[in-house]
């Protein structure tokens, strides 16, 4: 017998001996049946007291009695209880208080509740209760507390609630409650505490009548639907201590009336749509500890009347339109923490009584027009930690007494007009983290006492008039990751002890005056992702242990004096994917070994040198490349070893010795005469390239003409005879195709096929179909070289469309020319009447979709983190990269294809535009997008932009996290994945790790940290305001980022938690503007 069965027996057995043999009441044996439920669970251990030998329950845990020994209490918080809801407890009749919280208690709430009258308290919070709230608890008059907050309950708010008189606390955040909040929660004239936040099905209207609340102190609907303006009858509530209506829809003003609660310490109604003045009677709240309007639609001046309200610890106010200066009365709030005014309109001055806030950690004043110097009074604040004043138009110096700021750990000044030196002392600050200046006019030196800062990690001095040496004292900064010194005046040698810094990531001199060579102690930055030393005077040469460098990405040293060869280990920079050592003095022929540098995708410059010899028969394994320029040497040989760059985007080879024919490619072919200027020996056709051999050869060969020229004419007769037999045949053939299908094909190659357009229609089966999209017909196509092609079948025109083959031709011609190592290639395109066909490269994996949600492969956290990148890359690519740009106008995971080694190719770019409209400017008659993935302003403009493609790409971002689809049949209610992503983290506070795809954690559970981030990537992209979205150059920017990010902070696991499910928790960041900035800690300033 199983043992869980032989305890269950045991235990049964137990209940009826003593049922018989001892004196246990009743209401102990139901407890005891109840515990039954769950005996078999390592949680039954914490009810060894449960003893049915004794006479009454009164002495077990958790359980109190009333003096005449009946149960009137039980509270069992924070025990695994693995069953339902114990029905068997509501015919006790003197039970009073009831709580079973967070014990994972399942199932539903019995309607028997409602005869339990006696019960005062109810506290079934946090567990995993479904099913509505019986109206059968409007029964309970005597109940003066209800939590059933953090559960999945579901429906609305029953009315009958309004008959539980007495009640004073009522929460039920964080569940999935629909419909309006009841009129009838009016009648509770003794509520103090009504919370129901979390519930995104909750919409309509504050009810006016909870007015009727006189002793209400805490009012929760954050994270709700709920609409309407705030009643001005909450004025009314002498009481109210907190009123909680954030990220909700709220619209209207903020009514004056609220000036009349006295009492309030808490208002927080940011994240709305609320419009009009900040009120002036705001002023009259005596008790206001914590003010947060931030992103909303507000107005006007910051009214004086806040400077009343002296108790002010926190006061944010950001994402607003407000204007006119800091008001001179915020001089009485000695008491505030938080002073946080980022993106508005503010003008003036940063007032001297700044410094009277002696408690100040946290000053955002960025992304204003506040002029003026900055008062050195804001030595005076010994507490702060963080000071944001970026893109201003801030003069003067930067005071010398910022440095009394012992706490300070941000310092971002970036896009002012600050001149005059960095403060010597501002080095003295132990716990500065970040350091960033960029794009301001300070000059002279850095000092040497810059090795004090220990803490230092990112050092950003970029666009300045700095000069004099960089100082060695950089390298005792262990903690440094990025160093950016860029577009100063820096002069003398680069110190070697920079090599110290063996964290670095970034090391960015260019654009300055620098000498010496290269030291040799960076070959030791093994972390290092991009080395740029160009636009300076380098010389020496490149250290042959530069190879060390495995990590490097991006190594840029042109425009210096560096001489000597190439050294060959630098084709163990395996990931370096941009390579520019052009205008030195190298020399010597180029290195085989670069050839096997397979991740250079994006440029390799080899450029105004003295470089020799032949192109390396390696360079053609360059099959990602996008750009080469090994103009303006001295190479020589063919340039056939490049025909097979089907990559490539551009070219330059001018100014050479190359000799021989160019490579007969469309590719090659389409280059201008430029490309190939100042190599004489180069023949652009072929003919002239043969004249030249056979002058040469004519002497050997004339011994062999007779036999030649009798073998060439009996084979030109078989020849000839068998190409017309198999002409006719074949034109027989095709008569008859013709005859039966009525197609003339117009056939647009986009570089050299193996095939024919006939190879292709005739095998436009249906069982060649793979796939059905909004655009076509898409077929697997295998040719009789056995290229396996991809072809899609566009719809047929509508009537009055079918002389728009120009257009259609201009349009697929461009698309012809990408070339992009994360977009599908397309071979070629083929015209008939109604008909048109796209022929693509075939991707063998098929789409991102398909491996998603069919699960035929697993996609561990690396394969997808590659798959999303490369989506990034090609999105970015046709955005910012493509004159004009591109628009792909249906992003989701249908139109990611994967490559056999996880690669990403972006498919159906610009198809939605070639069957739609032409004019992409205009509003399109036709949807474009798929359900789901449609950024939310084509619903009301009609106009799709680049910020629509990155609404798109973020859908497919939480696709890929959660492992379902935008509106996939497992998220409740029919929600949208992100409707319900905010719901679950920010309303209901769920970790992530519960929501995310859960064979995702299983295979990649250590990389939680990434996919966190990657998160907050997603929710700025669907960001409902098209202009507060990233730009996919941004998008890349941060994705690369977070491999070195996750340590940034001291905690970076709370911090990522805090980042998910609070808006303002992150450190601001200077890259973007508004939402950007609260949801992910990015490189700032690094995009």
């Amino acid at each position: 017998m199983p043992s869980k069965a032989i305890t269950l027996f045991l235990l049964f057995l137990k209940i009826c001996l003593f049922s018989t043999t001892s004196a246990l009441n009743q209401e102990g044996l139901s407890l005891l049946t109840w515990l039954s439920t769950f005996n078999s669970s390592s949680s039954a251990a914490y009810f060894s007291s449960w003893n049915p030998s004794d006479r009454t329950p009164c002495k077990w845990d958790y359980i109190k009695c009333t003096d005449d020994e009946f149960v009137s209490e039980i509270t069992i918080s924070s025990i695994y209880l693995p069953t339902t809801f114990p029905a068997q407890v509501l015919s006790f009749n003197f039970l009073k208080v009831l709580v079973l919280s967070n014990g994972n208690l399942t199932g539903e709430i019995p309607s028997s509740v409602g005869n339990s009258s006696s019960l005062i308290v109810l506290d079934l919070s946090s567990n995993n209760l479904m099913g509505i709230i019986p109206a059968e608890i409007g029964k309970l008059s005597a109940l003066q507390q209800l939590s059933l907050n953090s559960n999945n309950l579901q429906g609305e708010i029953p009315k009958e609630i309004g008959n539980c008189t007495q009640l004073q606390q009522l929460e039920l955040f964080d569940n999935q409650l629909v419909g309006k909040i009841p009129i009838e929660i009016g009648q509770l004239t003794d509520l103090e505490i009504f919370r129901a936040g979390g519930n995104l099905g909750i919409h309509g209207e504050i009810p006016a009548q909870i007015s009727n609340c006189t002793r209400l102190s805490f009012l929760g609907l954050a994270d709700t639907g709920i609409t309407g303006q705030i009643p001005p009858t909450l004025g009314s509530l002498k009481n109210l201590k907190t009123l909680f209506v954030y990220t909700a829809n709220l619209t209207g003003y903020i009514p004056p009336e609220l000036g009349n609660c006295s009492s309030l310490e808490n208002l927080f109604i940011y994240q709305n749509q609320i419009s009009g003045e900040i009120p002036r009677q705001i002023g009259f709240l005596k008790n206001l500890k914590r003010l947060l309007l931030w992103q909303n639609n507000l107005r006007g001046t910051i009214p004086g009347a806040l400077g009343n309200c002296s108790g002010l610890t926190t006061i944010d106010l950001s994402l607003n339109s407000l204007t006119g200066g800091i008001p001179p009365s915020f001089q009485n709030l000695a008491t505030l923490e938080g002073l946080l005014l980022s993106d508005n309109h503010i003008t003036g001055v940063i007032p001297r009584f700044i410094g009277n806030f002696s408690n100040l950690r946290q000053l955002g004043l960025d992304n204003n027009s506040i002029s003026g110097e900055i008062p050195s009074d804001i030595g005076l604040l010994k507490e702060l930690t963080l000071f944001f004043a970026w893109q201003n138009q801030l003069q003067g110096e930067i005071p010398n007494e910022l440095a009394n700021c012992k706490k300070l750990q941000d310092l971002d000044l970036s896009y002012n007009a600050l001149t005059g030196p960095v403060p010597r002392s501002l080095f003295n600050l132990r716990n500065l983290s970040k350091l960033l200046l960029i794009s301001n006019q300070l000059s002279g030196k850095i000092p040497a006492d810059i090795g004090n800062c220990s803490s230092l990690t990112r050092l950003r001095l970029v666009s300045n008039m700095l000069d004099g040496e960089i100082p060695s004292e950089i390298g005792k900064l262990g903690n440094l990751r990025f160093l950016e010194l860029s577009k100063n005046q820096f002069t003398g040698k680069i110190p070697p002890d920079i090599g110290n810094c063996k964290q670095l990531e970034m090391v960015d001199l260019h654009g300055n005056k620098l000498q010496g060579v290269i030291p040799l102690s960076f070959v030791s930055l093994l972390q290092v992702n991009v080395l740029d030393l160009s636009m300076n005077q380098i010389s020496g040469n490149i250290p042959e242990s530069i190879g060390n460098l495995t990590s490097l990405n991006k190594l840029v040293l042109s425009g210096n004096k560096i001489s000597g060869s190439i050294p060959r280990s630098l084709g163990r920079c395996k990931n370096l994917q941009f390579l520019d050592v052009s205008s030195n003095s190298l020399i010597g022929s180029i290195p085989e070994e670069i050839g096997d540098l397979q991740e250079l995708d994006i440029l390799l410059n080899l450029s105004a040198n003295c470089l020799t010899g032949p192109i390396p028969e390696s360079f053609s394994k360059f099959s990602k490349l996008d750009n080469m320029d090994i103009s303006h040497n001295m190479l020589v040989g063919s340039l056939q070893v490049l025909s097979n760059l089907d990559n490539l985007v551009s070219l330059n080879v001018s100014y050479n010795n190359f000799s021989g024919s160019i490579p007969n490619t469309r590719f090659f072919q389409d280059l201008p005469n430029a490309t190939f200027a100042g190599n004489e020996k180069l023949c652009f056709t072929k003919s002239k390239c043969q004249s030249t051999e056979d002058i040469h050869r004519r002497k050997s060969v004339r011994n062999l003409t007779i036999l030649v020229v009798i073998i060439v004419i009996i084979a030109s007769i078989i020849v000839t005879a068998g190409t017309i037999f198999y002409k006719r045949a074949r034109e027989t053939m095709l008569e008859k195709s013709d005859e039966e299908k009525g197609l003339q094909w117009d056939f647009t190659p986009f570089q050299k096929l193996n095939f024919t357009v006939e190879d292709v229609v005739t095998k436009l089966s249906d069982s060649n179909i793979v796939g059905r999209g909004c655009s076509g017909v898409v077929y697997r196509v295998e040719t009789p070289t056995r290229q396996v092609i991809a072809v899609k079948k566009l719809w047929p025109k509508k009537k009055g469309e079918i002389h728009q083959r120009d257009l259609f031709s201009a349009e697929v011609t461009t698309l012809g020319s990408i070339r992009h190592k994360n977009i599908v290639k397309l071979l070629g395109c083929c015209e008939s009447g109604k008909t048109r066909l796209l022929l693509f490269d075939y991707i063998s994996n098929g789409s991102l979709a398909g491996l998603l949600h069919e699960k035929k492969i697993l996609l561990d956290w690396n394969a997808r983190y590659n798959i999303i990148m490369g989506a990034a890359q090609g999105l970015a690519y046709l955005h910012h990269d493509c004159i004009p740009p591109i628009v792909h106008r249906d992003i989701k995971t249908n139109n990611i294809l994967v490559g056999p080694l996880f690669e990403a190719f972006l498919a159906d770019f610009g198809l939605a535009k070639l069957v739609s409209s032409p004019d992409s400017s205009r509003a399109s008659d036709k949807i474009a997008g798929s359900y789901g993935y449609i950024a939310p302003e084509y619903g009301y403009s009609l106009k799709i932009t680049e910020k629509s493609d990155v609404y798109s790409y973020g859908i497919v971002l939480l696709e890929v996290l959660m492992g379902m689809e935008p509106t996939d049949s497992q998220i409740p209610d029919g929600k949208h994945i992100v409707t319900w992503v905010y719901e679950e983290l920010r309303e209901k506070h769920r970790d992530f790790t519960s929501i995310v795809d859960q064979q995702l954690l299983l295979h990649s559970g250590t990389q939680t940290e990434e996919m966190l981030q990657v998160l907050g990537i997603a929710l700025l992209c669907v960001n409902p305001n098209p202009d507060e979205r990233p730009t996919m150059r941004d998008v890349i920017a941060m994705l690369e980022g977070i491999k070195h990010e996750n340590d940034e902070f001291e905690k970076p696991n709370s911090l990522s938690k805090e980042m998910a499910s609070n808006p303002r928790a992150a450190v601001h960041c200077s890259s973007f503007s508004k939402s950007s900035k609260p949801l992910i800690i990015s490189q700032c300033h690094s995009l």
